[in-house]
C-alpha cells in the first residue's frame, strides 16, 4: 500500500525518532471507521514494541465493533504541544501510524503483549501482583494488535530551525 508523503518533510522526524515517541509516551488516540460511516476516535493506553502497537479492550463495544467491520485504523501520539503566543503557534512533535488491527488469539503472544502493557504502566508492582491482575482482568478482555504499515512523525518547524 502506498501512503502520502508529508507535505512538509523539513519537519519529518526520522523513523528511530518516532519509534523513540511510541516507547516515552503512555497514551493516544486510535482512529477507526465508526457506524454509520463516522470517524470513531478513542483515546488509549498502550505499548509499543516489535514494529507493532498492543492495547486491551472489553469483549464488546464501538471500538471492537468497529475494527471487526474494518480492520483499517489510525493511531496519533503527541509527544509535545507547547503554546508560543507571540508566533501564534505550538512548539509540537508527534506520530501518526497506520495499520492493521486484529484480535489476538494465540494465548502465548497475548500473555506477552499484557505483561509488556502492565510493566509500562506498573513497572514495580512485581510478578505476584502482575499475575493476581492478568488471571482477574483476562477473562473480561481482548488483547488487540496494530502491525504498523506506515509511520509519519512530525515536529513544528522552530526545532528544525534549533
Amino acid at each position: 500500500m502506498e501512503f502520502r508523503e508529508m507535505r512538509r518533510g523539513r519537519q519529518q522526524l526520522t523513523e528511530k525518532e518516532s519509534i523513540e515517541i511510541l516507547k516515552r509516551n503512555t497514551s493516544g488516540t486510535l482512529a477507526v471507521s465508526g457506524d454509520n460511516g463516522y470517524p470513531y476516535a478513542v483515546p488509549l493506553s498502550y505499548v509499543y514494541y516489535d514494529n507493532a502497537l498492543y492495547f486491551h479492550c472489553a469483549k464488546s463495544g464501538h471500538k471492537l465493533d468497529a475494527l471487526k467491520n474494518c480492520d483499517k485504523a489510525s493511531f496519533c501520539v503527541i509527544d509535545q504541544d507547547d503554546i508560543l503566543p507571540q508566533k501564534y503557534t505550538t512548539l509540537f512533535r508527534s506520530v501518526i501510524v497506520f495499520g492493521r488491527a486484529k484480535i489476538m488469539e494465540n494465548n502465548n503472544e497475548i500473555l506477552e503483549a499484557i505483561k509488556k502493557l502492565a510493566l509500562k504502566y506498573a513497572p514495580y508492582n512485581g510478578d505476584d501482583a502482575l499475575n493476581a491482575e492478568i488471571k482477574k482482568g483476562l477473562p473480561a478482555m481482548h488483547m488487540v494488535k496494530i502491525e504498523i504499515e506506515h509511520m509519519s512523525g512530525k515536529q513544528c518547524i522552530e526545532f528544525v530551525k534549533e
